[in-house]
């Protein structure tokens, strides 16, 4: 549940491009067939930027934002650290199911201009 805007705190430059990236990322992945499940899930463990349904898989999405490809571009910057933070989320958002569905890791990365769309680029 997000906060009203009067009692949230001013967003950083750096949020509202994450904020743009995520909204460029979620409109792509719908025009590819994807459903959204859930954004910005957030809990103790770590967030998981867009939740998707592909079919009868469960897709969580890491959406990463640059202005250029300097110092490895977008898909770089997803350290190993922020892997093991999407996959404690993802247990976590995975216990509403009874039976849990097939489920992959997919990163958007838009480096300037250019958004690529890495299926399966984090191993759980």
């Amino acid at each position: 549940m997000r906060l009203p805007a009067f009692l949230s705190r001013p967003r950083t430059a750096r949020q509202i491009v994450g904020q743009m990236g995520e909204d460029e990322a979620l409109a792509y992945l719908q025009q590819q067939g994807l459903t959204l499940v859930e954004r910005n899930f957030l809990c103790k463990g770590g967030e998981i930027d867009l939740v998707m349904q592909d079919g009868e898989a469960l897709v969580f999405v890491e959406v990463r934002k640059r202005a250029d490809k300097h110092h490895g571009g977008a898909a770089a910057s997803i350290t190993r650290s922020k892997q093991q933070r999407l996959i404690i989320a993802a247990h976590i958002f995975l216990q509403r199911y009874k039976m849990p569905p097939a489920c992959r890791f997919d990163v958007i990365a838009i480096d300037a201009a250019e958004m690529s769309w890495l299926k399966n680029a984090i191993d759980a």
